[in-house]
């Protein structure tokens, strides 16, 4: 449906409005299956494991622009401009902000990827081989998280004390004060940066949260 406005003193048209065309359909029809696939992701692997609110957030609301972003790129018809388009979209994982943890960098990479496949998926592309790739990803997710990596470990760095326990050999020992005095079943300890002048250490713990409720918002 097109709607023509306006005209000059020519009787000829200006420009042309498109009200509405078949590719509305193709853009609710993929925009369903890349927010279906992306819950999967989000939702059912990733945030029962970290509890992280923000990235949930954020998670969703990249995916999405970045799928609206580059299907009016695709009906543009741009070349060079889509390569360059797609390296920005690329180019805002580097935030300006706090650093990322590599694994949240690794879904938010695999959210941008899965958007943008679902967006730029020619119709030479079947439905099918949509379905199988994103259904591969989610396999691959589900089996690294849940099936292989069994537990998931978290680490924490704490401002240490007692550097007399910081030696190789008294490394048991140190542990051992460590999960007295946090609660945690503690798998390996790591050493930092020491500072002798006020007598502290920093050390990283690592744990397994699976079964033990304790913050990670400082890691």
């Amino acid at each position: 449906m097109l709607l023509k406005i306006p005209t000059d003193n020519t009787g000829s048209d200006l420009f042309d409005l498109i009200l509405f065309n078949e590719d509305v359909y193709m853009l609710i029809f993929r925009l369903l299956i890349n927010l279906f696939f992306m819950t999967l992701i989000i939702r059912f692997l990733y945030y029962p494991i970290s509890k992280r609110k923000d990235y949930l957030f954020s998670y969703y609301l990249i995916g999405i622009i970045i799928f609206f972003l580059c299907f009016g790129l695709k009906k543009m018809e741009i070349d060079n401009g889509m390569g360059f388009a797609l390296f920005a979209i690329f180019g805002i994982i580097r935030y300006r902000t706090d650093a990322i943890e590599i694994k949240e960098m690794t879904y938010l990479f695999l959210i941008i990827g899965m958007s943008v496949i679902n967006s730029l998926a020619s119709n030479k592309v079947s439905i099918a081989e949509m379905a199988i790739v994103n259904m591969s990803l989610v396999a691959i997710t589900y089996g690294l998280e849940r099936v292989w990596l069994l537990k998931h470990e978290t680490r924490k760095t704490v401002v240490y004390e007692r550097i007399d326990l910081i030696q190789p050999d008294r490394m048991e020992e140190m542990k051992s004060d460590l999960e007295m005095r946090t609660g945690l079943n503690i798998n390996r300890v790591e050493v930092g940066k020491i500072d002798f002048l006020n007598d502290t250490a920093q050390v990283r713990i690592y744990y397994f949260d699976d079964d033990q409720a304790f913050s990670d918002y400082s890691k």
